[in-house]
């Protein structure tokens, strides 16, 4: 494939793409950031995780660029400092909450302080919310949720596994995210080399100069990439890096 771009930030998903299935970082994916890193390229970890829930992984690389958590809801720059947080009104959560207790869902949720699973306050109003989560094997109630979430121009609709639904606030993704980065850096997407498995990286694959699919990611995602790397256990992340931006 004849694709000429001058890479100079690499936005790298988690879970399904950075990290195995015993969600490390190998030996080789580290070898081949240090290398991009040496370089002179910002490499951006682009997660759906919370800052608690990525930290330790992200420090143990030891990077000198941005981070973009929550799906983009949040962006840190730097020395980790909050740069921007977008946040979920309050009706949308009551809104979700309800519905999943009337299908009987597993869910979770991300607040500004904290990552929820099933427990949730009694108080919806004295959080912070950036991000809710369904995971529903059965594909006629997720469709339907899916469909009456969709409905909501307010909500942005995304997955990171065929069987869940994650909800941020609209205009929340890690494409727009990556954008503002760009801005801050002085460089546009065109220098942007992305990769990811999910639906919640599909945006800043279709949006980067070159937009890489994991191996395992899902079928939608291979078909709107510019190539398809290995899977997440066999270092797909160090592929593409060494074949687009060393």
């Amino acid at each position: 494939m004849a694709i000429e771009k001058t890479i100079k930030l690499i936005a790298i998903d988690m879970d399904g793409t950075l990290l195995n299935q015993n969600h490390e970082i190998s030996i080789e994916n580290r070898k081949a950031i240090k290398e991009a890193e040496e370089k002179g390229i910002h490499v951006v970890i682009s997660t759906g995780r919370t800052r608690m829930t990525c930290d330790k992984l992200v420090n143990s690389l030891g990077l000198t660029s941005h981070l973009i958590t929550v799906n983009g809801s949040e962006i840190w720059d730097e020395n980790r400092t909050l740069i921007e947080r977008q946040l979920l009104d309050l009706e949308h959560i009551e809104q979700m909450w309800g519905l999943k207790q009337k299908h009987n869902t597993t869910c979770w949720d991300a607040t500004v302080n904290q990552v929820l699973r099933e427990d949730f306050p009694e108080e919806l109003s004295e959080h912070q919310w950036m991000k809710f989560g369904f995971d529903i094997k059965d594909d006629q109630i997720r469709q339907s949720i899916l469909d009456e979430l969709s409905a909501n121009p307010a909500l942005e609709i995304t997955n990171s596994s065929p069987t869940n639904l994650e909800i941020n606030a609209v205009g929340v993704n890690k494409a727009k995210a990556i954008e503002k980065v760009c801005d801050r850096i002085g460089i546009t997407m065109d220098n942007v080399l992305a990769m990811g498995d999910s639906l919640n990286d599909l945006a800043m694959i279709k949006e980067a100069g070159i937009g890489v699919a994991m191996g395992n990611a899902q079928p939608f995602v291979k078909e709107c990439a510019n190539w398809v790397t290995a899977s997440n256990v066999e270092d797909g992340v160090a592929l593409a890096i060494r074949r687009w931006a060393l």
